[in-house]
């Protein structure tokens, strides 16, 4: 029969992925992003916006022309209103009123910010009322970080205690480990490319958090369901029945991310140049987080679990029966149940060499089912016929 193609193995949990078989490589690769991320918090920093900052914040009509020509007339008049200080991000927003530049700048005293004002509305023939100010203490923002550092404490706490009750708590660790990769993968990406960190940048790293918590609740729940009595079975160890769970969620996951990134990529690419400005903070974080998220929950949480429960001296014991069963096998000293008998010479017959060297389960492979209860050893499985030696029947 022709193979099947990787779709379709994929779709069955069929394509003998040696994902925990490899996790040392998923680590390194871990650490390594890890530590670039790292690196660049303290190298690049974030780029904050003006909620975390403070700041002053001018917004004009769209219609006094372009946003390049519009941003070099407000960087004069700030030269001059106040003191040098300049235009530090710009963009188009949209409002009931239609579009706007909002121009932010470093915090102005209330006297620089009422004559820029002023300037603005003479510099583009405008009426005051039609320039918006605002100003943002960076008091604000330090309050906002605490409510959100707060929340994340409280989610992940709660994460933890939901694990353990319904799995264990290696899982709850597997689990939690992988949500902290996700957010600092993300936050390094942040930091690596500049992007602006604003309040809804905040509300996008929280809302990640319950996203890939969903994908390595799907995976826990399939290992557990495999290992389930695995120490009974001695023809596959734990990490061998952790991998087949991967295997056989893999396409959820890929699915799953597929579905969610989607949407988030349609208002990223296309939503943010047709003049959705104000989502891109948070279009940007999920999008990145949503990625991110799907490799974690295959690469980095199984792994985690997995190298937790080898140190479990039940599990250490049932890996030692299993290799020692197979080494057996494989040396001849043991046939496994259901194997075909030596030939008359006493020698394996190639074919049951084969058979016996390959008593392993393949990677990815769905355990062998039981044999059916009935007759044995060619015995019919009626009562009656004759006994040995011409006994009667009593």
């Amino acid at each position: 029969m022709a193979r099947s193609g990787l779709a379709t193995r994929l779709y069955r949990g069929e394509a003998g992925l040696d994902i925990i078989g490899k996790r040392k490589l998923w680590f390194s690769i871990a650490g390594v992003l890890v530590l670039a991320a790292v690196l660049s918090f303290f190298v690049r920093g974030f780029t904050l916006g003006i909620e975390f900052e403070g700041g002053n914040s001018f917004q004009v009509p769209a219609s006094v022309g372009t946003l390049t020509q519009t941003e070099d007339r407000v960087n004069g008049i700030l030269g001059t209103e106040a003191g040098g200080a300049g235009v530090e991000s710009a963009q188009t927003i949209g409002g009931a009123g239609g579009e706007f530049y909002e121009f932010r700048t470093a915090v102005l005293s209330s006297e620089e910010a009422n004559a820029t004002k002023a300037a603005l509305a003479q510099e583009f023939n405008l009426n005051e009322d039609q320039i918006s100010a605002n100003q943002v203490s960076a008091a604000w923002g330090g309050q906002y970080t605490e409510r959100a550092m707060l929340g994340l404490v409280i989610f992940i706490a709660l994460v933890m205690l939901y694990l353990i009750i319904r799995f264990e708590w290696r899982m709850a660790v597997g689990a939690v480990s992988s949500l902290l990769l996700n957010l600092i993968l993300t936050a390094g990406v942040y930091s690596l490319v500049g992007f602006e960190v604003t309040p809804s940048t905040i509300i996008g790293f929280l809302t990640i958090l319950g996203f890939a918590l969903y994908d390595v609740v799907v995976v826990f729940d399939k290992v557990q369901e495999n290992t389930r009595g695995i120490t009974a079975n001695n023809n596959q160890t734990y990490g061998e029945a952790a991998n087949l769970a991967i295997n056989q969620t893999l396409m959820r996951s890929i699915n799953t991310g597929l579905v969610a990134l989607l949407p988030v990529g349609g208002l990223l690419f296309i939503g943010v140049p047709l003049g959705a400005v104000t989502l891109k903070d948070l279009g940007l974080v999920l999008f990145v987080g949503m990625f991110i998220a799907v490799y974690s929950s295959i690469f980095f949480a199984t792994p985690v679990l997995t190298t937790l429960k080898d140190f479990e001296p039940r599990i250490q014991a049932h890996t030692k029966r299993v290799l020692a069963r197979r080494g057996a096998i494989a040396r001849g000293e043991l046939t496994p149940k259901g194997a075909p008998r030596p030939a008359a010479g006493g020698e394996p017959t190639d074919a049951e060499a084969a058979a016996l060297a390959g008593a392993a389960p393949k990677v990815g492979a769905r355990p062998a089912g039981k044999r059916p209860t009935g007759a044995r050893g060619g015995r019919p499985s009626g009562g009656g016929g004759n006994r040995p030696g011409g006994a009667k029947r009593r």
